[in-house]
């Protein structure tokens, strides 16, 4: 018997829908197919796919998961809703459930590995499932969470292993941010693992600062990133895709009229399709005649008729469910609407499925989901204010009851309905919930999830009396703060904790108190507020004075005393007193954390050699400790203590150390320091493009950070990108100014960079800014000499261009003891400035000497945009003979500049190249060459090949010359080509025959 062809409105069931979908997108199916069978090859890939509502991206990826699993893959899905509510890292939870209910346990336990405790702190069916599991260690917040991260993607990768997997992650533009980062976690991890992850976004609903750009921008360096677009169809792909979903032929005309309403977007097509047929205005297939039609303007108006026609019982269910959320429980309906019996509601139900509004969801008894968002929000609209406040404090009361005593695990989802109908119930049940949802939030590492919910409670409780539920919140939201506010505003997360602990020490609840500061959770990075010194000198009042806890309070408070306040004395002695209770008590973590601590207040008062060694110290005890996060700030410092006293291989050895265990901790602000630090190594050796990389990815961490943006504006200017160093520029002043007013870094940088930026640019527009924030610093009797003397070269410089005399005069007596340093940041050396000051003031000898130790300074270092510079200076005060009181030696000039002119044409530094030019000039000869070497070669790759003919690798060449790898290969590329040499060997031949070998170079500079 032949088929019988499909009814009017007989083919828009979903899997029809689903066909029709893939009309006129086979370029894009081709290209997720490639990334799928790549992935389930064992080179795993993350696929992200972006469109507007209803372009068909949930019906695409439901696609790929259908042929992932014909290829004997597992496909497991999360998704993301736009109301809040759902617990942290509910995009992952949903996934990880649905696998763990398919296995036995010992095959779990199996898969999961050590980090199955881990995972249970987030899923606590794994508890129920795998009886005796044992919880996790205590550890750092971020170190609690990096282990979490690392557990969960063991867990992926063995179950990839065991079978391949594709994991889908839908509508991420509702993502909480701690689930982000751990997909950022994960994609760092697959790419030798046979799994794929696809997400899912709007995106016309991401700003800049939206949370899922910055993912996006991180992810997409990574080598297993691939976006894939969905468009609206094409008018033909149209009218094939309304054939798909009639199940026969039709009219261009009733394409025409669709197309011009929907624009190709599937959904809308797919509803307006379903309105016609339930109208009964949809054609039958080869019909003569066609009826006049009405479609509706929008999407949401089509949902709307199509709502319209469904019984008033349904039409009620389906809004009470609406303002349940994305998915919903039958029995949470059977207790809210009152008046059907549980028969009429399941009929109501069976009318939505069928009209396609809802669907069950599998393997969840008695559990639906609205079939798109859009349909929930039709609903959600067209609901008064009045009755939807109503509605949802119906629903959290009702969830009240039917949780009981489990109310807390589920603190999330009251907090949202609580929230919501606050106009009608209140806000003590939304602050009760709130301040439990919160400390929820920071057990499982999702500090960001648990600002949300202390602000809003403290928002109603701020008007009111403090009590114990406002210090609770009050600390809850400071530790929430410490771990997601820049750097330059953690004073906010210390004013938060302080309000609490004064509170405490008020109604002399000691315990708490002295407890609460024990835990103070500030990181060691916040220089802007001295009010930390002072809450743990109260606390350390309320204990013995040389007990062990008092002991680890002393260790912080000689870092704020030293860091914050500026007193480097008592800084001292009180880590004195702390690394004595740490010996005496055998403390070896609390005597390397107070090693750290006083190795950083040693950078901050310039004190760079004590800084190396008692980060040194720290780095051996780190072999018996297991603390990566003070073995991190331990290698960070040695790096900068060595960086500022010129040892740069020194330097970048740690700096690498403390940016592996940065990777690992993930805590964005001292990824970010760590970047910095890394990005000005990279700079101060003129390696341009290293020092970018670690830039922007330090960026991406923190784009507010200070040291990132100050050393950043200054590689602009020196490489003539005079619009991008303003527009950074830009940020660093804003971010000063949103900063707490006093002698912090966000201050002393900034004055520093804009004369530094001056100087290169002759553009003085900014001196009154500098000038300012310098006078800030140095106006407080508690400002650091890190910080001052960056405030006191700035205005040095700013005394030179502007012709100040006696404030150069000043500036050099308190810069002097700086000699043989550089400025932490901006890169120059002190004594640079030093002899820029003596020039100006007359004094030539004195300005000489300083100019001759810092060309030794940097020759020995290997800083070389610092040397390029220092050589046309001195040359300048040389040629300028100090306005006319001094000898013009021209000779040694003329060799400064020569120096000048090659390492800055060779690195670029298009500014410093026209000044030396500009100045050969008023020698009365020709500007410079831009090579004294045979065939064109720099003086750079001149040394390169000269160790390659020694037989030096490139690692070897990039180590004995401070520059990377990959700039080696690059020299080296650059140096075949113009010597037209076919390999090494015929390269080292050359620089023979030329005279380029060790010992040759000299006399072809002097020629």
């Amino acid at each position: 018997m032949a088929e019988q062809a499909p009814q009017p409105g007989q083919g828009s069931d979903p899997a029809s829908q689903s066909r029709g979908v893939f009309v006129g997108r086979q370029q894009e199916m081709a290209n997720l197919t490639a990334a799928l069978n790549d992935s389930l090859s064992g080179r795993g890939r993350l696929v992200m796919l972006a469109g507007e509502p209803g372009i068909g991206k949930t019906r695409t990826a439901q696609e790929l998961a259908a042929k992932a699993e014909q290829s004997g893959a597992k496909a497991i899905w999360g998704w993301c809703y736009e109301q809040q509510g759902a617990p942290p890292y509910w995009p992952w939870l949903q996934p990880i459930r649905s696998y763990i209910q398919d296995c036995g346990p010992q095959e779990l336990l199996s898969i999961l590995g050590p980090g199955a405790g881990d995972i249970a702190e987030i899923v606590p069916e794994l508890f129920e499932k795998l009886p005796g599991l044992q919880a996790p260690p205590t550890l750092e917040p971020d170190q609690a969470r990096f282990r979490l991260f690392d557990s969960i993607t063991v867990f992926l990768k063995r179950a990839a292993q065991a079978q391949p997997l594709a994991l889908v992650l839908d509508d991420l533009q509702w993502a909480d941010q701690p689930s982000l980062m751990l997909l950022e976690f994960l994609a760092r991890q697959i790419p030798d693992s046979p799994l794929m992850l696809l997400g899912c976004y709007r995106d016309a609903e991401l700003s800049r600062q939206h949370p899922l750009s910055e993912t996006l921008a991180r992810l997409s360096r990574e080598p297993v990133f691939q976006r894939q677009t969905l468009r609206g169809l094409s008018h033909e792909d149209t009218g094939r895709f309304i054939e798909a979903a009639t199940g026969g032929n039709t009219s261009q005309r009733l394409v025409d009229a669709v197309f011009d309403h929907t624009e190709g977007n599937p959904f809308f097509t797919s509803e307006v399709i379903q309105l016609l047929s339930e109208r009964g205005e949809l054609p039958s297939p080869g019909a003569e005649s066609f009826p006049e039609i009405s479609i509706p303007e929008g999407v949401r108006e089509v949902i709307g008729q199509r709502l319209n026609r469904l019984s008033q019982q349904c039409n009620e269910t389906l809004t009470i469910a609406s303002v349940i959320g994305r998915e919903f429980p039958f029995n949470l309906l059977t207790l809210l609407d009152e008046e059907p019996t549980e028969s009429q509601l399941l009929s109501a139900m069976d009318e939505a499925v069928g009209a396609r509004l809802i669907e069950e969801i599998p393997d969840a008894a008695d559990q639906y989901r609205f079939s798109h968002a859009l349909i929930q929000q039709t609903l959600l609209e067209e609901l008064t204010t009045s009755r939807r406040v109503r509605l949802h404090g119906r629903i959290g009361e009702t969830l009240e009851e039917l949780y009981g005593a489990d109310c807390e695990a589920h603190a999330a989802e009251l907090t949202y309905h609580f929230a919501e109908a606050e106009a009608a119930l209140g806000p003590d049940k939304m602050v009760h919930y709130s301040q439990i949802a919160g400390d929820r939030a920071l057990a499982v590492y999702a500090p960001e999830e648990a600002l949300v919910h202390f602000q809003r409670a403290l928002a109603v409780k701020e008007d009111r009396v403090m009590d114990s539920e406002t210090a609770a919140l009050l600390f809850g939201l400071g530790k929430a703060q410490s771990a997601t506010l820049e750097r330059h505003l953690l004073a906010e997360a210390v004013a938060s904790l302080g309000r609490a602990f004064d509170y405490y020490v008020e109604v002399q609840d000691v315990d708490r108190a002295v407890l609460m500061v024990t835990d103070w959770p500030i990181p060691n990075l916040i220089s802007g507020d001295t009010a930390m010194a002072s809450h743990l000198e109260r606390a350390l009042e309320l204990m013995p004075p040389d007990s062990h806890q008092a002991g680890h309070l002393l260790s912080r408070y000689g870092w704020a005393l030293g860091r914050a306040a500026g007193d480097y004395a008592a800084a001292q002695l009180a880590l004195s007193r702390a690394l004595t209770i740490a010996q005496r008590e055998g403390d070896v973590p609390l005597e390397m954390r107070t090693l750290v601590a006083s190795a950083s207040v040693d950078i901050a008062h310039t004190r760079y050699q004590e800084s190396v060694e008692k980060s040194l110290k720290a780095i051996t005890l780190a072999n018996s400790v297991d603390d990566a996060n003070a073995e991190m700030e331990a290698h960070r410092s040695a790096s900068l203590g060595l960086r500022n006293s010129g040892d740069l291989q020194g330097a970048r050895y740690h700096a690498e150390a403390s940016l592996a265990l940065a990777e690992q901790l993930r805590n964005r602000g001292w990824s970010a320091l760590v970047l910095a630090a890394n990005a000005t190594l990279a700079q101060l050796a003129g390696d341009w493009s290293s020092a970018r990389e670690y830039s922007e990815r330090g960026l991406e961490w923190s784009f507010q950070d200070v040291t990132l943006l100050a050393s950043r504006v200054l590689l602009e200017y020196e490489v003539g990108d005079f619009a991008q160093g303003e527009a950074l520029l830009d940020r660093l002043v804003e971010v000063m100014e949103q900063s707490n007013s006093g002698p912090w870094t966000p201050y002393a940088y900034t004055s520093v960079v804009i004369s530094l930026a001056a100087r290169i640019t002759g553009v003085m527009n900014r001196f009154e800014v500098a000038a300012g924030a310098a006078g800030i610093v140095l106006s407080s009797p508690i400002a650091t000499p890190l910080h001052t003397t960056s405030s006191r070269s700035s205005l040095g410089l700013m005394a030179i261009q502007q012709g100040d005399l006696d404030s150069a005069a000043e500036q050099y007596t308190a810069l002097v003891s700086q000699t043989g340093t550089i400025l932490t940041a901006v890169l120059t050396s002190v004594d640079r400035i030093l002899g820029l000051l003596s020039a100006f003031t007359g004094n030539l000898d004195q300005a000489a000497s300083h100019f001759e130790d810092a060309l030794a300074f940097c020759r020995k270092a290997g800083y070389r945009p610092e040397l390029a510079w220092t050589c046309y200076d001195y040359a300048e005060m040389l040629l300028a003979g100090a306005h006319g009181r001094g000898p013009l030696r021209s000779d040694q000039a003329n060799a400064l500049l020569d120096e000048s002119l090659a390492i800055s044409t060779e690195l670029g530094m298009k500014p410093l190249m026209e000044r030396a030019d500009r100045l050969k000039e008023t020698l009365g000869t020709q500007p410079a060459t831009r090579s004294a070497f045979p065939d064109g070669l720099t003086q750079r790759e001149v040394e390169v090949i000269r160790l390659v003919a020694a037989g030096k690798t490139d690692r070897e060449i990039g180590e004995e010359l401070f520059i990377s790898v990959n700039t080696v290969g690059n020299h080296v590329r650059s140096i075949l080509n113009k010597t037209r040499a076919a390999n090494r060997a015929e390269a080292a031949s050359y620089a023979a025959m030329r005279g380029l070998t060790q010992g040759s170079i000299s006399s072809i500079d002097a020629s």
